[in-house]
């Protein structure tokens, strides 16, 4: 079996040339890990629209209607930071069924990986910095709806807090979240999730690898999921431009090899989405690239 790969060319929607969000870095990512052998064209798969019977799962239809329509008002709009054309409507809605059959795909096989994913600012009935619907939130919604899964965990590792993921699922005890960021940066106001870890500013790697060594190995223990959700973010990097921390990128892979190995060492199947990552599109896409390398090795070395 070879790695399982989410991926629609429409992901990468045009935006303004000065827009701050790389959303080209989808389509760059797609062609380096073609170029570094992780991704065949028999690998990917390709998603559909979420349903919106789904979707509402999680988000309100008046919410979801507006924003398709363009009906938000100027400031939920600028709370988005992203505008509301129509071929970034269709990729937000494909970028969630892309984690729901991400997630799917995991289950059937150990692990798969999404080219995109890790909306986790969107909250039900509004968006946040750059995070328009809750991917993860929603994915786990609806496996819990249809019996697919009894318990989950979200280990999300972007250098932000899982803030919306946190609320949605603060009264759900199927769903356990986990949060390890940056304590001082985005979002001014954090919520609760079930463990939050806020790391100092200038966190290195040893430092880093050793605050979640432990930590993630006995949470899994302790939750037994039937499913891990990975946002594994590439904005706790030392050069990204929102980041504050102080990754290399082999601090990354150790990351992700660490959160992989411990998954698939005690057979819990995992799905992998990109998260943020905020610089120069080249160095932004090798590092989205390391997830994907790691969870390459991992599957191998598990048998997958």
């Amino acid at each position: 079996m070879r790695l399982p790969l989410v991926y629609h060319p429409a992901y990468s929607a045009p935006l303004p040339s000065s827009h701050r969000f790389p959303m080209a870095k989808f389509k760059l990512l797609r062609t380096l890990l073609e170029e570094q052998g992780i991704a065949r064209d028999e690998q990917i798969h390709r998603p559909l629209p979420v349903p919106r019977r789904w979707l509402e799962l999680t988000h309100s239809r008046q919410y979801h209607q507006a924003f398709a329509r363009g009906e938000l008002l100027p400031a939920e709009q600028r709370r988005i930071g992203l505008p509301a054309t129509t071929p970034l409507v269709q990729r937000t809605w494909l970028a969630v069924g892309g984690t729901l059959l991400t997630a799917r795909l995991a289950l059937e096989h150990g692990v798969a990986c999404h080219l995109a994913g890790g909306t986790h600012h969107a909250y039900p009935d509004h968006g946040s910095g750059f995070c328009i619907f809750n991917d993860c939130a929603v994915t786990a919604q609806v496996l819990l709806a249809e019996g697919r899964v009894q318990r989950l965990m979200v280990i999300d590792l972007d250098v932000h807090q899982g803030d919306a993921t946190a609320a949605i699922f603060a009264d759900e005890p199927r769903v356990f979240t986990l949060s390890v960021h940056c304590g001082s940066n985005f979002p001014l106001r954090k919520q609760q999730s079930d463990v939050d870890l806020a790391l100092d500013d200038g966190l290195e790697d040893d430092a880093y690898l050793e605050a979640i060594g432990d930590l993630i190995p006995t949470l899994l223990d302790q939750e037994q999921p039937d499913l891990v959700l990975y946002n594994a973010g590439v904005d706790p990097h030392r050069e990204d431009r929102l980041g504050r921390l102080q990754l290399s990128d082999q601090g990354l892979l150790n990351r992700d090899r660490l959160v992989l190995d411990s998954c698939l060492r005690r057979n819990i199947p995992i799905a992998t989405v990109i998260g943020g990552g905020y610089d120069d599109l080249k160095p932004l896409v090798i590092r989205h690239g390391l997830v994907f390398r790691a969870a390459n090795e991992q599957a191998r070395l598990h048998g997958l």
